[in-house]
């Protein structure tokens, strides 16, 4: 049950996500609103969701990883209300911007609760069915999305939120396990600072990402040298934010994250991995429009295969992982991309079946294999008061490679061998994501879906229902003295 209301609460987000965009040309339509105005709908949402999803994670080991998706659940709800009744754009878009600030709790907290309520050599099958109910949530949303609207109009998108969100919310309330709170301070200075700076990096590559997509009649590309500065104002951010949890009391971030080499390993393996498939989610739809002349739908109806991969067969996978390790599953899936993203750029002459739907149905199948061990790796690879951070600095890896990968695609999509060349970079991002899983994750720590490498990550080995730990060392070693006693 506390599963299920971790998919009713985070299918919220992914519905949204994918029944929106068909639903914008009506919205459009009926506010009188140009293009740049519309973009701000997406960009809005996604900008607050990257720039606070590693915060929302940080909340939800303070304050408790249930109360906390029950928290996001409700503010999810109330600001999805808010978007059906937006009288104008602007309202619109600040409601959006808050509905991104809910699913920032929402995405994390999910994932943490599902690490704290399962024990780590079955987490590999309940992320495994986590992540299949998001990817047909997915897929299901642009037909929903098209239905409602077509039927009831464009607010009835937003409307089909608050009772998953009523939903998820009564789950918690009756099943949920109470909350092991961790005794420390929030760290409001270093979030601050750090929003700011992930937000800014993130604006800066939407709009590097966006610039080149928009046909002629939208609004100029910003100026690169604004997005020059931008950028280089999240890195000095991010800079500074480092020093300042060097400094803090209560970082947000605790220093012995970066010294977890599975964990930091891990999530190096997740920048890679995703940029390379947001390369090729860009590049593709642009070759089957503009050079094999299909419609937005057949384009869409091409990427089917991809996501009733990852929907039919993660869980299979899942369990798999909990049997053999997570470690060959995290080489083999990505190296599997790889070759997807090659047969691709190779087969760009050849039928639509040959050419398209064979490769995107090995990328399905690659990323059904790699989906569920990668996000419970990075779980297990820290302690058990630490997951709803880990939780969310995992989700912003994923969130900015997938702007870096769409900003670079958009850079050498204009050019003849665009196509092939942003391929042929996404395929050796994705063996480089494999290498480093390789690198990083001992053989001996694979077996059930643990992948840690190093004895201060295996301080955090609990199990169900085990106390939430502080995550300082020494009590650690002491915790596992007591521990052995019992046993």
């Amino acid at each position: 049950m506390v599963l299920t209301a971790c998919v009713l609460a985070s299918s919220m987000a992914f519905i949204d996500g994918t029944a929106l965009p068909v639903a914008l040309p009506i919205l459009r339509a009926d506010f009188g609103a140009d293009l740049a105005s519309v973009q701000w709908v997406l960009n809005g949402y996604m900008l607050a969701l990257a720039s606070l999803t590693l915060i929302g994670g940080a909340l939800a080991d303070v304050y408790g990883k249930a109360r906390m998706l029950g928290l996001g659940c409700v503010l999810f709800g109330v600001t999805s209300a808010a978007c059906a009744l937006a009288p104008s754009p602007t309202w619109l878009i600040a409601a959006r911007i808050a509905q991104g600030a809910a699913a920032a709790i929402v995405t994390p907290a999910s994932l943490a609760l599902i690490g704290a309520t399962y024990p780590r050599a079955e987490r590999n099958r309940a992320i495994g069915l986590w992540a299949a109910a998001s990817a047909l949530t997915t897929a299901g949303g642009p037909v929903l999305g098209g239905w409602l609207t077509e039927t009831f109009g464009w607010p009835s998108v937003f409307w089909i939120n608050p009772p998953l969100a009523l939903a998820a919310v009564g789950v918690l309330l009756v099943f949920a396990p109470k909350d092991a709170r961790i005794q420390r301070r929030f760290d409001l200075i270093g979030a601050a600072i750090l929003a700011a700076a992930i937000g800014a990096l993130t604006w800066a590559l939407s709009q590097i990402g966006s610039a080149e997509a928009l046909d002629a009649t939208s609004t100029p590309a910003q100026p690169v040298t604004v997005l020059m500065i931008v950028a280089w104002l999240g890195i000095v951010g991010l800079a500074v934010y480092a020093f300042w949890e060097r400094r803090s009391e209560h970082p947000m971030t605790p220093p012995r994250l970066l010294e977890n080499r599975a964990f930091l390993g891990l999530n190096v393996a997740t920048l890679m991995i995703y940029a390379a498939v947001s390369i090729m989610f860009f590049v593709l739809p642009f070759d089957l429009v503009d050079r094999r002349a299909l419609s937005s739908t057949d384009a869409g109806l091409a990427f089917l295969p991809f996501t009733l991969g990852v929907g039919l067969m993660s869980n299979v996978f899942g369990r798999l992982a909990d049997k053999i390790g997570a470690r060959a599953m995290l080489i083999a899936g990505p190296a599997g991309a790889a070759l997807a993203y090659v047969w691709m750029a190779l087969g760009r002459a050849e039928s639509l079946m040959l050419g398209v739907i064979g490769p995107v149905t090995l990328l399905g199948l690659s990323f059904a294999v790699l989906v569920a061990p990668l996000t419970a790796s990075v779980l297990s690879s820290v302690n058990q008061a630490d997951e709803g951070l880990a939780s969310g600095i995992n989700n912003a890896a994923s969130r900015i490679a997938q702007l870096a990968g769409v900003a670079f695609a958009a850079g050498v999509a204009p050019f003849a061998s665009g196509y092939e060349v942003g391929l042929a970079v996404a395929a050796a991002t994705s063996i480089a994501g494999a290498f480093t899983a390789l690198m990083t994750l001992a053989p001996r720590a694979a077996k059930a879906g643990v992948a840690l490498s190093e004895p201060a990550s295996a301080a955090g080995s609990g199990s169900h229902g085990s106390e939430s730990r502080s995550g300082d060392q020494t009590r650690d070693r002491a915790m596992i003295s007591a521990q052995a006693e019992d046993q």
